[in-house]
């Protein structure tokens, strides 16, 4: 089940261990016409930068080109809002993952711009999709 966790995110556990879930998440993306343009492996980062261990955690920043096109073309700054970006970490449950994406309708929102609103509804409900498609068949 997805839902609203924060103002600005949406996420669902799933029943899968994450390297699964990871894998699930790129499919249903691109299933949905995202691409991966960004991979933060936030757990390796951390660890190399400051010599902390960290949960298994990835940041994906996932685009859909012709959405992007659509909202870049009614406001061009908009790029600071973008990609996507969804996150994939380890439960706090053994065999257990969590997958959020950032609710373009709050990120997109904070144009004011009339025109991002149905580009923002339209990205909202694919992502609610696909974060529903990544639990469907786990255990």
């Amino acid at each position: 089940m997805v839902e609203q966790t924060t103002r600005y995110g949406i996420s669902t556990t799933v029943s899968l261990p994450y390297q699964e879930a990871v894998e699930r998440t790129r499919e249903a993306l691109a299933e949905e016409g995202f691409g991966i343009l960004t991979e933060i492996d936030v757990a390796a980062t951390l660890k190399k930068k400051i010599d902390v261990d960290f949960r298994p955690y990835v940041i994906l920043g996932a685009c859909n080109p012709p959405l992007a096109h659509r909202a870049l073309t009614a406001e061009r700054d908009i790029g600071l809002l973008l990609p996507c970006n969804v996150i994939v970490y380890a439960g706090d449950e053994e065999g257990t993952s969590v997958v959020a994406a950032m609710d373009p309708r709050a990120a997109l929102g904070l144009t004011g711009n009339a025109e991002i609103q149905p580009v923002a509804e339209e990205v909202s409900g694919i992502l609610h999709r696909a974060l529903e498609a990544i639990g469907k068949g786990s255990p």
